[in-house]
Formats: C-alpha cells, sequence, structure tokens
C-alpha cells in the first residue's frame, strides 16, 4: 500500500533545534510480526514493535517525534490497520490515525515492570485491553474528551434505580447452591476452619436457644482476634481459642472496642438482614449505609421472625450481576455505560503531584510486615491493599480474606505479624493440593483509566471480586482503584 522510499526515517531529527517528544504507540489486538510508520516516517520506513512482556498479545514502540500533528497506522501479518479506539482520518492512505504533541515532552514510563523475585503473576490481564491515550497537552496526559455531561449521569441513574425497585431479593438466589451458618457456641477456632475448607468469608451467626440468626462472622473477626493474640497486654491467649466460643468472643470484642451503652454493657446490636420481597435498591442501601460486605436473605412464614429460614447472602455483587444482565443488549438505554472510567467521578485515585484534596491511595511493598497490612486494612476500613514493586507496579494483592487461609495447619499459631512480610504470608496460604492455590486469576482483576464502566461493572459482577486496580498500560503501574461499593454508590447517588 505505502511504497518504499529512501528518504530519512525520522523527518523531526534532521530539524536543528526542536524538542522531540517521547511517544509510546501501543497496538493492543495481537498478531505474529507487528510495526508502525505514519507521516514522521514519511511512510517510508516501517518500525518493528515489540509484544509487552507478560502480555504477548500487546505491541508497542517508543518514538520521538516533533511537535504537531502525525498520522500513523500499523501494519499486521501483512495487512495495513487503524486503531478504531484512537482518533482517525480518512485521506491518501485510507483511514489512518492521529496525534497532535504540543512542544513539552512527556516523560515515559518504565517499558516493561521489573519482576519482583518468587512473585507469582497470577493477576487477570486482559491484553486486548492494553490501549494507551497518546493524546499530550502540556507535557501531562491528558483525556481525549471533557467528562461526561451530569444529564447523561442523571439518565442512566433514573433507569437503574428504576430497574432495582422493580426487582426483588429473590432475583438473587441462585438456582442451587448452599449457604454456611455456624452455631454461636462453636470454638471460634474451629469456626475459622470451617470458613477457609469452605472457601468463605463471612457466615451467619445461629443461636440454637433464641431460634434467632444473631449477627455474621467475617475475616474481619480474624484480623482483629491476631492482632488481640499479638497484643502482649490482651487476655485473650491462643490456648483460649481452642475453648473460646464465636459468643464470647463477640461479647469481648464490644469490651475491648468500648462497644458499650450509657450504663457499661455491651450494645445490644440486630443483625442487619433483608426479607426476600425486599427490592433490590433496598437490599443495597442496607449493604452500603451499614459498611457491611453481604446482607442474609431471612424468610419466616411467622410474623414475630420465629423458624426463620436463611436462603441466601445478598452482596452488591450479586446485585450489580442482575443489573449487566438486564442491561447487556440495551446499554445505549444508560449513556454512561461506554463511556470511559477517567471520565466518571468514581473510585480512589493516586493524588497528582500537589494535590492535597484527594484522599491517598494506601499501596504496600511486598516486604512490608502482615502486622502493617492488618493495620492498614482495619484503620482505613478498606477490603483490599494493592501490593506494588519499587515503580509502584501491581504485582500482587491482599485482602481481608486472605487472612483465613492462615487457619490452615494452625499457621497463625507458628508466626509473628511483625516478623512475617506480606509476600511470605501470601505464600503460606497458598494450597499445596493445587497448582494455582489461592491464586485462581481473581487476585487482581485489572483495567485501564480508558476501559468503558461497562466493563469494568462486569469485572466486578464475577463472583469473589470486590474491587478493580486501575494500572498503567504496559507497565502496570497502579493509577487507581475502583470497588463494588463505589460503582453501586455511584449508580444509586
Amino acid at each position: 500500500m505505502f511504497a518504499p522510499g529512501t528518504e530519512v526515517s525520522q523527518e523531526a531529527a534532521g530539524v536543528a533545534g526542536v524538542m522531540l517528544v517521547p511517544t509510546r504507540f501501543v497496538w493492543p489486538y495481537g498478531g505474529r510480526r507487528v510495526f508502525l510508520t505514519g507521516s514522521f516516517t514519511r511512510w517510508s520506513e516501517y518500525l518493528p514493535m515489540s509484544p509487552v512482556e507478560g502480555c504477548p498479545r500487546v505491541f508497542q514502540v517508543i518514538c520521538s517525534l516533533a511537535p504537531g500533528l502525525h498520522q500513523y497506522k500499523f501494519y499486521v501479518d501483512g495487512e495495513w490497520k487503524h486503531d478504531e479506539c484512537q482518533p482517525s482520518v480518512t485521506g491518501n492512505y485510507g483511514i489512518v490515525n492521529t496525534i497532535y504533541l504540543t512542544r513539552e515532552p512527556n516523560p515515559l514510563p518504565p517499558l516493561l515492570s521489573p519482576r519482583t523475585p518468587n512473585s507469582r503473576m497470577s493477576m487477570d490481564v486482559d491484553n486486548e485491553a492494553f490501549q494507551h491515550v497518546v493524546a499530550v497537552s502540556d507535557g501531562t496526559v491528558q483525556d481525549a474528551a471533557l467528562r461526561i455531561s451530569e444529564a447523561d449521569i442523571k439518565i442512566s441513574r433514573h433507569r437503574i434505580s428504576g430497574f432495582l425497585s422493580a426487582h426483588t431479593a429473590y432475583d438473587l438466589l441462585p438456582e442451587s447452591g448452599k449457604v454456611v451458618a455456624l452455631d454461636v457456641n462453636l470454638p471460634v477456632k474451629q469456626a475459622f476452619h470451617v470458613l477457609y475448607e469452605q472457601g468463605i468469608s463471612v457466615a451467619p451467626l445461629w443461636d440454637s436457644f433464641s431460634g434467632r440468626f444473631v449477627g455474621v462472622l467475617s475475616a474481619l473477626d480474624f484480623i482483629l482476634i491476631l492482632r488481640e493474640l499479638g497484643n502482649h497486654g490482651s487476655n485473650l491467649t491462643e490456648e483460649e481459642l481452642e475453648t473460646h466460643t464465636i459468643s464470647a468472643w463477640k461479647e469481648g470484642k464490644q469490651q475491648i472496642y468500648r462497644q458499650l451503652d450509657e450504663h457499661g454493657r455491651p450494645v445490644q446490636r440486630c443483625i442487619i438482614h433483608a426479607g426476600p420481597y425486599e427490592s433490590l435498591k433496598d437490599v443495597a442501601l442496607k449493604i452500603l449505609q451499614n459498611k457491611v460486605s453481604t446482607v442474609p436473605i431471612i424468610h419466616s412464614t411467622v410474623q414475630d421472625g420465629a423458624f426463620p429460614q436463611l436462603l441466601h447472602l445478598a452482596s452488591l455483587s450479586g446485585i450489580l450481576r442482575c443489573i449487566c444482565r438486564h442491561f447487556r443488549h440495551s446499554s445505549s438505554s444508560l449513556p454512561i455505560l461506554q463511556q470511559p472510567i477517567c471520565k466518571i467521578p468514581l473510585g480512589t485515585w493516586v493524588p497528582r503531584i500537589g494535590d492535597q484534596s484527594e484522599r491517598p491511595l494506601a499501596m504496600l511493598r511486598p516486604n512490608a510486615s502482615l502486622s502493617l497490612a492488618l493495620s492498614l486494612l482495619v484503620q482505613a476500613e478498606v477490603s483490599s491493599i494493592p501490593i506494588v514493586d519499587d515503580n509502584d507496579s501491581l504485582v500482587d494483592t491482599y485482602s481481608r480474606s486472605d487472612i483465613t487461609a492462615l487457619a490452615k495447619d494452625r499457621i497463625y499459631a507458628q508466626i509473628h505479624l511483625d516478623e512475617i512480610s506480606i509476600h511470605q504470608a501470601l505464600q503460606l496460604g497458598q494450597d499445596a493440593n493445587s497448582p494455582n492455590g489461592f491464586f485462581n486469576g481473581q487476585r487482581c482483576q485489572m483495567c485501564l483509566r480508558t476501559d468503558p464502566l461497562q466493563k469494568v461493572m462486569e469485572k466486578l459482577a464475577n463472583p469473589g471480586v470486590r474491587r478493580v486496580i486501575i494500572v498503567e498500560a504496559g507497565s502496570k503501574r497502579v493509577e487507581g482503584i475502583i470497588s463494588l461499593s463505589d460503582v453501586i454508590r455511584f449508580l444509586l447517588d
């Protein structure tokens, strides 16, 4: 298509005094051999593109370009192609992509993410998603368009609210499945073994004396217990865990954390639950307002609530799955679904330099202590912490639910929280009977700032996924994090 020539490869190279702008071009759609050409090579030289380490379907090359407007195109396995997700025009060479560069160069991040020794790259990487926005202005990467309009947000929220109000918790019930409940008189140690063996992080608590469900036991309880065991001034000892019941722990927890009434008695808290006929919107609001991960769906045929039946554990993931399923084939009715997440006020992002208004994003290195990680999970009230290398590139995550793995073979009794690193804790938690252990491909769900909201929602709708980490293309440098509660709160706000 483009006739070869003998012109110089970089037309800007012969222009004296021109400040060149390093610019990364990315072809994220796969191929065996990929080349780049454009007006900056006078359409006469084909620049070979290299696959990104760990992402064989993603090809990239960096060119130093003069400021101004450039056109370019890709040559993939003998065929000319353009990237439909980037700006384009039709000209003498068919449809070509365009890029406009201003005068100031933009420092590029490292091409590849240095590997952490013994790290397990089990993160769920969507190779086709590694696109890069290369619109550069004043030395910073800019969003390709303005933020989404308030009118589009209002329309989308109205339609989603109407859907959730018209459907009930019954729509969350699976055709088949099981719900694990624990008796409050079960020893704490045995309870956490059950959570680990069943692969769950939360279970409702049943009081056989009153004949009612009275609360839930979660991974956060195990975190607090381990911190108490590591506290030299604690009244709780490892030996007591053998006989210490869930009920006794809950009462002791109220004493420890001063959850007392004006008479010094433990505050009597009712279990947060929902009925099968409550709307999905009401269930979602209960989860958000009470800052819990799940709400038991309980049904009773008696007016006073006696003889309750535990039907399901409702979560924001299940509710989001209903939304995705309903609007999958009518996404045009929700204008926000196809908008890039960088245009939507959503999630927690790494603050820009000098910006003091944004909440900082908590991240830790693999060699940080497990004690520090647990403290951060509790104090920051987050469910997961990105684990990054020295370049802030994503290596792994540590979540509240990971703590239950320490119940295996009484690992918790053989370690000191201050002396074991996060990396070592994750290694100890690996299941020796599985080649992937706990790293089942869903540990680190990732996306790019240019990914549409619908894609992020579908990732979060998968069972067991509670957050998606926003990374930079190629380097996997962490840029932000979006949780389930972020998305649902935004949709219902």
